[in-house]
């Protein structure tokens, strides 16, 4: 049972790995990293329900994801092809534009579920 658990805790060792090259190696990661953190601080603040915090999560996973994948296509892309090509451009664009639909919609998502309540407290200490 041992080297089981051994086993699966090894497993997530490269995903850690992963995720530190991002927050170590992209800019963007950062901004998302000090946003999420904002917004986590948010949710708690104007105590958000359940149903609030699933939107919330499942939006900012959204964003983590395409920030993600969108390095790694930037990763692959250079590997393939390391001097400038037309399509290689096209490939990061097109990985870029997923990281602008990802985090638009989060906006989107965060006028609609912090709006009403933050309008609320805000209005009610006037």
């Amino acid at each position: 049972m041992l080297p089981f658990l051994r086993g699966r805790v090894a497993s997530f060792l490269p995903a850690f790995a992963g995720w530190a090259h991002v927050l170590r190696t992209q800019h963007n990661a950062w901004i998302h990293a000090a946003i999420s953190l904002a917004v986590f601080a948010l949710g708690f603040w104007l105590e958000l329900g359940r149903r609030d915090w699933v939107l919330i999560l499942l939006t900012v996973a959204q964003v983590w994801l395409a920030e993600f994948f969108n390095t790694a296509v930037e990763i692959v892309v250079d590997l393939a092809s390391p001097e400038q090509h037309d399509l290689a451009k096209l490939a990061k664009d097109v990985g870029a534009g997923a990281v602008v639909v990802a985090a638009t919609v989060a906006v989107i998502v965060g006028l609609l579920v912090f709006g009403p309540p933050l309008w609320a407290r805000l209005a009610s200490s006037l």
